[in-house]
């Protein structure tokens, strides 16, 4: 999956962090950056498609699941899209970067390869 998450890294010059995760905050892929920095992104991100999935939850007519969260900071901007049963795809990108064209190649992304972004729940293990 990283040359996946590469093109769409090299597709936006101002990328600077690609990861894929699951719902419960382990990250499955990554792309530009080392480890740590993967499993802090991951972390945070479970905790924020969390909180979207309560928000999402107020809109009556909807159908209470997080599609699409966009963080402006100093500095940059946080995008955390849905990509699959249990599974999301985050990026974080300089603030000069073309913010529509992030969400673009992301959805292209998801729809190309939703299927396989999936993390399906853990199950306990019993013990005889």
């Amino acid at each position: 999956m990283d040359w996946m998450l590469e093109d769409l890294a090299t597709g936006i010059p101002q990328t600077r962090h690609v990861v894929v995760l699951s719902s419960d905050g382990l990250c499955m892929a990554q792309w530009g950056t080392d480890t740590d920095t993967a499993d802090r992104l991951a972390a945070a991100c479970a905790g924020l498609q969390s909180l979207s999935a309560a928000i999402a939850a107020e809109f009556p007519d909807g159908d209470g699941r997080m599609k699409l969260v966009v963080v402006e900071v100093g500095g940059g901007f946080f995008y955390l899209m849905a990509a699959g049963a249990g599974a999301y795809l985050a990026v974080l990108a300089d603030d000069d970067v073309d913010a529509g064209l992030v969400g673009q190649l992301m959805r292209d992304l998801v729809a190309r390869i939703g299927e396989h972004l999936t993390s399906p729940p853990r199950a306990d293990r019993q013990v005889p």
